[in-house]
């Protein structure tokens, strides 16, 4: 792999690991809002709102841990790729049925709340990183021919 893709491929993994252990840092230090506004999305029976909330935050602390340690880079890619494009499917879904609601991504119960599409644009940049680390893991440098 080049140095130029070693770079990309190194800020991308660090830069969502960073993402994502503080993310789940916060909701873990308050479940309660954090299943609130999970609630505000109106997609879950109420109970999974409380179970999603609970499980959520160690899943993505999990996940950027490993990035952050160069371990599982991966499967850690794969299950933050997925909670993200659903996560995507839900912002749109509010945004179609008119919900001026906050995310929920980063700080439960903030003072200044962030609007699904600034969070759907968020995430497509996420999910753009989670790209590049999916490709770049495991790329090398093509053999010279002789």
């Amino acid at each position: 792999m080049t140095l130029l893709g070693k770079t990309v491929y190194h800020v991308s993994r660090l830069g969502l690991a960073a993402v994502f252990i503080y993310a789940g840092v916060v909701k873990v230090n308050d479940i309660v809002a954090f299943a609130g506004q999970i609630a505000n999305y109106q997609i879950l029976p109420y109970a999974w709102n409380y179970l999603i909330a609970s499980i959520l935050p160690y899943l993505e602390l999990l996940c950027g841990i490993l990035l952050l340690l160069n371990m599982r880079v991966r499967p850690a890619v794969l299950v933050l790729s997925c909670l993200n494009i659903i996560f995507m499917v839900a912002l749109v879904s509010a945004i179609a049925r008119g919900f001026d609601i906050d995310c929920g991504c980063f700080k439960p119960d903030s003072a200044n709340p962030t609007s699904p599409l600034s969070a759907l644009w968020r995430d497509v940049g996420l999910l753009l990183l989670m790209v590049a680390t999916w490709v770049l893991r495991y790329v090398k440098q093509p053999k010279e021919i002789e």
